[in-house]
């Protein structure tokens, strides 16, 4: 508590007596940090100075061999005596990109803390900051949730100066607008909003904006702090922003008109708006021909479909609705499960939690086993529990169905939605059969109509129906099929009656 007080009673350089005192108030700020580095330099018979920065974020061989150099070489400094402005001759010599000059101690701590150098003049009102920053960063690699056969390898780091280069390198274009904010009032996070200007609805760009601004937060660690708080709905399955790790998906979304959020330590990228279509399209099928990835456009939905609904509708039909069955295929069932002791709803429950379990394991544990705990954990369980009697072979089979559909998903944040309807409709169908079920796919079809992200329907472009847009949505068409403008622009220009 007290280094917060001091910090906020901070005034400037004007209130020292001297650049000691001035240090000494650094110092006692940051609590006397062990990497605090202090250099005493005399650069003439009447000018002394004090380099302050921090060993730890600040690159201290930089600034040893270029900037100490450089005041040591009384060659080069030999008529700064006599300048009247010496703060304003060093910016121009001292050999560093990034120079600027404070009075202020708020702004000089915060710049140490980003791995500056302060570097201090006996005769001058001024410190001078000098950018020296230098950071442990992972370098570019392939993506680790969203991999693709063909196409580009490159996945963000943590290193927001990296993730910008690698869009830059897709995006040459000179409306390519990078708005930069910082939040969280303990981490000081930076974050940068993305969008061409000529492409992007203005209303959009300024709902993000303002959706941006109005952030109140101690700290941003992740991408995911920042998603909670401008997303469209909190306690709605369906996501309303897109998370990624590769920035050629990045582009393409640039270039039909939506923005992008990239935040300093994380290496996942939001997008919005985005629709309920958006989560069924995949890098690769826009690396395919256009058939390919049409057919594979499909099957993921066919993939959802069976995810949501196998399980719900195996239940209904198993403990209502045996009629629906075929003569030979219900007798199979029920042979199988003869001595099951627990009814269909508790069977299927037991057989996903612990599906779920052996998926949350493989995740947690190390790489090289997790692989084999998920697979052959879910091999022995099943088989197990079918020589025990807890469940029947049927049972097995529909939960390996609903797990294989479940991974064809090509967000990973998406499939987790999917793993949450399933249990709804379980239930659903446990308490109703398939007029629960029935219910649910009406209910949840209500609740994707009304849900919006930043002001565009999430159905979209069946609701509301834009048939130009579905060249692009539940399949794709050749390219030469394909309009040159992007969705977004298109549906502003049609409401405000354009062509």
């Amino acid at each position: 508590m007290q280094r917060n007080d001091s910090y906020q009673n901070a005034s400037s350089i004007y209130d020292c007596e001297n650049m000691q005192d001035f240090v000494g108030q650094i110092m006692h700020i940051l609590h006397e940090p062990p990497d605090l580095v202090v250099h005493s330099l005399v650069i003439s018979s009447d000018i002394q100075s004090l380099c302050v920065f921090i060993d730890t974020v600040a690159d201290r061989d930089k600034i040893e061999h270029e900037l100490l150099h450089f005041l040591t070489d009384k060659t080069l400094l030999s008529d700064l005596e006599s300048s009247d402005n010496l703060i304003h001759e060093l910016q121009g010599r001292i050999p560093f990109s990034f120079i600027s000059s404070s009075s202020d101690l708020k702004v000089c701590i915060d710049s140490l803390l980003n791995g500056s150098c302060l570097l201090l003049l006996s005769q001058a009102n001024q410190v001078l900051i000098i950018n020296a920053s230098q950071t442990s960063n992972r370098t570019v690699s392939e993506p680790q949730t969203e991999s693709t056969v063909r196409g580009p390898q490159e996945g963000f780091t943590e290193d927001i100066a990296i993730n910008l280069s690698l869009l830059r390198k897709r995006v040459k274009n000179v409306h390519l607008h990078i708005e930069q904010i910082t939040k969280g009032t303990e981490t000081k996070t930076t974050i940068n909003m993305i969008f061409l200007g000529n492409l992007a609805p203005v209303e959009i760009v300024d709902e993000f904006r303002q959706r941006l601004a109005s952030i109140e937060i101690d700290s941003v660690l992740d991408s995911a702090y920042i998603e909670e708080w401008i997303q469209d709905r909190t306690y709605s399955p369906f996501k309303t922003l897109l998370d990624t790790e590769r920035p050629d998906i990045v582009a393409s979304h640039l270039l039909e008109g939506r923005i992008a959020v990239l935040i300093d330590g994380s290496p996942i990228a939001l997008i919005g708006p985005i629709t309920f279509f958006q989560f069924f399209i995949a890098p690769d099928d826009y690396y395919q021909r256009a058939d390919v990835a049409s057919l594979l456009r499909l099957l993921r939905i066919l993939s959802f479909m069976l995810s949501v609904f196998v399980p719900s509708l195996y239940i209904a039909v198993v403990s209502y609705h045996q009629e629906l069955l075929p003569h030979s295929l219900l007798i199979s069932i029920a042979a199988q499960r003869e001595g099951v002791p627990f009814p269909a709803f508790m069977e299927a429950f037991i057989m996903m939690v612990t599906f779920e379990l052996l998926r949350e394991a493989g995740l947690r544990m190390p790489r090289i086993a997790g692989q084999a705990i998920s697979i052959v954990g879910a091999l022995v369980l099943g088989q197990a529990a079918v020589s025990a009697g807890l469940v029947s072979t049927a049972m097995v089979i529909v939960v390996a169905i609903t797990a294989i559909s479940n991974f064809v998903m090509p967000s990973y944040s998406f499939a987790i939605t999917q793993r949450l309807l399933q249990f709804f409709f379980m239930i659903l169908a446990g308490t109703m059969g398939l007029f629960g079920v029935l219910c649910g796919a009406l209910f949840t079809i209500v609740h994707l109509a009304s849900i919006k992200s930043f002001n565009i329907s999430y159905l979209s472009p069946l609701a509301p129906i834009s048939l130009s847009d579905w060249k692009d949505s539940l399949v794709r068409v050749p390219r030469p099929w394909m309009k040159t403008y992007p969705r977004l622009n298109r549906a502003k220009r049609k409401r405000s009656g354009g062509t």
